[in-house]
């Protein structure tokens, strides 16, 4: 049986691992055909290549570093070329540097501009990239990949934070200048069990244990949301949802 999103094309940039991957399964899964975009984790993006390929959908893999504005209308064309179009965005191709916030001093201007060069023109290049072939193909739809630390103000370092405030700013303005065809829509989630935590096993159970639901997201948790906005909330625009099993709720 075809799946909700079957003949739809989807680009999720940062899909080698952790939420990216698991989110372009997922889109997979629905019968979406999927563009797995990475920029060092060759091997991991192959095995998220094969894995969507392995649910019988079309597959495209792509390097590109995607806070390079040429590389990412490079990935897009390449995608319209040899898929047809894009349908779906997730913006999920992001990057941190670990610094306790009280450490203000150890922060540096480079830290600064490559946090937001990814997380935030990164986001804006892809989706500017994609607009074209969405209003071509008359309606689209992006997902940003947020953070609860851009609602919150704490998180990895304070640039991370403040990239992903502006990421959820980014969402609404784009969400007003793009309507009616195009909805852009975002997901905030906490702590996620990927990579991205190893090492910090401590810090996670501290985390769980103040979470209401008891637990750290996985990367499907977080991937199922944002899948629902093709294929359920299709009468949301400029939405943030917050995935962190309750722990922030206001």
């Amino acid at each position: 049986m075809a799946g909700r999103l079957a003949g739809k094309v989807a680009l999720v940039t940062g899909s080698a691992t952790g939420i990216g991957a698991a989110a372009a399964i997922e889109l997979a899964r629905e019968g979406a055909d999927v563009v797995v975009n990475y920029s060092r984790s060759e091997a991991e993006a192959k095995q998220t290549r094969d894995a969507c390929a392995a649910l019988g959908v079309r597959t495209l893999l792509v390097r590109a570093d995607c806070s390079h504005e040429e590389q990412v209308k490079e990935m897009v064309a390449r995608a319209v070329d040899e898929l047809g179009g894009i349908d779906l965005l997730v913006n999920n191709a992001g990057r941190t540097r670990f610094v306790p916030l009280p450490n203000i001093d150890e922060l540096e201007d480079a830290d600064w501009d490559s946090i937001f060069q990814l997380n935030v023109k990164g986001a804006f290049y892809a989706t500017r990239a994609c607009v074209p072939s969405m209003r071509a193909r008359g309606e689209g739809l992006v997902v940003n990949v947020a953070s609860v630390a851009g609602l919150t103000g704490a998180g990895s370092s304070i640039p991370y934070a403040v990239s992903k405030g502006a990421m959820i700013t980014l969402t609404k303005s784009l969400a007003k200048a793009l309507a009616p065809q195009i909805r852009v829509n975002a997901v905030a989630p906490g702590i996620v069990l990927t990579r991205w935590v190893a090492g910090r096993e401590d810090h996670v159970e501290r985390y769980a244990k103040d979470t209401p639901l008891g637990r750290a997201a996985t990367a499907e948790d977080v991937a199922r949301v944002i899948v629902s906005f093709a294929t359920h909330g299709t009468f949301l625009t400029g939405e943030v949802i917050v995935v962190d099993g309750g722990r922030e709720m206001r």
